[in-house]
């Protein structure tokens, strides 16, 4: 495995562990805390739950589903949320697969790096507009008109991250959004060889400063000293899962990963479903995520060459009980201090 480290994370946070041991993070040097969704769990309602409960850290969704809601939702929520927790709200949006937005959300995605820029653009409008001035966007999928006599508006800058994978959509978050919010797979090659060129050339195309945008994101982390075999063997199931989707393909190719992940394809498809983590070589491992004891754990992060800035320490969730989450969020919060 690699021997040194690159630089570390400035900042780390967590998905929302609920109230107890997002006070314990909190006290620990916890930066923020973010919340996906699913069809059990909503982002801006999680997100509620972190304003009510938390005092200094910075709140949002990571990801909320961007097709899903009119720009107006996304809009009127962030505004909301703002008033809960006035400074400490940001909002990660992210496409969704075909598939979902279609056949979940009934909603339509064709286009989707330009979909998300109009979005973003829209929900911009709406956060940025004072008192009884009028929101107008025409686009190719948004048409606004909007002229709210309440005074309700006010400028609103709040950061807008995109959780974007491939290159096209990376580049939407250069040129539009105010900078990333990173999937747990990324690896040290993604950050360095596709999302930094890929961010700095969106930012050129709109004449920013590449360098103030954020690069946030996820890091599969697994830690019990008691039972690393278990932490590995639960990170090694979360990478198995995530790289059943087809989004991923670019990555894996860059990697050479095609014959263990066609493996794991093939093993979701017709076997038990936790024999998928069977395909999930060490390099993978490695590559992807922090896991076993604290003592390889410790050299797992020394080894990464790229890490976020601001790093949410994410437990695995595939086929892991709310109990083993809650204990991985506990183990992470006091190993913290390794990443920054």
């Amino acid at each position: 495995m690699p021997e040194a480290g690159g630089p570390r994370p400035a900042r780390w946070g967590l998905p929302w562990p609920g109230r107890e041991l997002a006070e314990r993070a909190e006290a620990a040097g916890a930066s923020a805390f973010c919340s996906g969704e699913f069809s059990d769990h909503d982002a801006y309602v999680t997100t509620t739950q972190m304003a009510l409960t938390t005092s200094t850290a910075m709140i949002g969704p990571g990801i909320a589903y961007a097709f899903a809601r009119s720009p107006f939702v996304h809009a009127s929520a962030v505004r909301q949320l703002h008033r809960l927790a006035p400074g400490r709200v940001f909002l990660g949006l992210g496409a969704g697969t075909a598939r979902m937005n279609r056949d979940w959300f009934a909603v339509e995605s064709d286009r989707p790096a330009l979909r998300m820029a109009e979005l973003i653009d829209v929900v911009k409008a709406y956060l940025h507009a004072q008192n009884g001035e009028p929101i107008r966007y025409s686009g190719q999928f948004y048409h606004v008109d909007a002229h709210i006599r309440a005074p309700v508006f006010g400028r609103l800058d709040v950061p807008i991250l995109i959780g974007a994978f491939n290159k096209i959509m990376v580049r939407v978050a250069g040129r539009t959004a105010d900078g990333v919010l990173g999937h747990g797979l990324f690896t040290d090659r993604w950050w360095e060889e596709v999302v930094d060129p890929e961010l700095a050339r969106g930012a050129a195309s709109a004449e920013r400063d590449p360098s103030v945008l954020y690069r946030w994101g996820w890091l599969i982390t697994a830690i019990d000293d008691e039972d690393p075999d278990r932490a590995i063997r639960e990170a090694k199931l979360q990478i198995a899962f995530y790289l059943t989707v087809r989004t991923y393909d670019a990555m894996i190719a860059l990697h050479g990963w095609q014959d263990r992940v066609e493996a794991i394809r093939k093993a979701f498809r017709s076997d038990p479903p936790e024999t998928i983590a069977d395909h999930v070589s060490d390099e993978m491992l490695w590559a992807i995520a922090v896991c076993g004891n604290r003592s390889q754990a410790a050299e797992m992060v020394k080894a990464r060459n790229r890490l976020p800035e601001t790093v949410f320490i994410s437990p695995p969730s595939f086929l892991v009980g709310r109990r083993r989450k809650a204990q991985y969020d506990s183990s992470a919060i006091g190993f913290a201090q390794n990443l920054v």
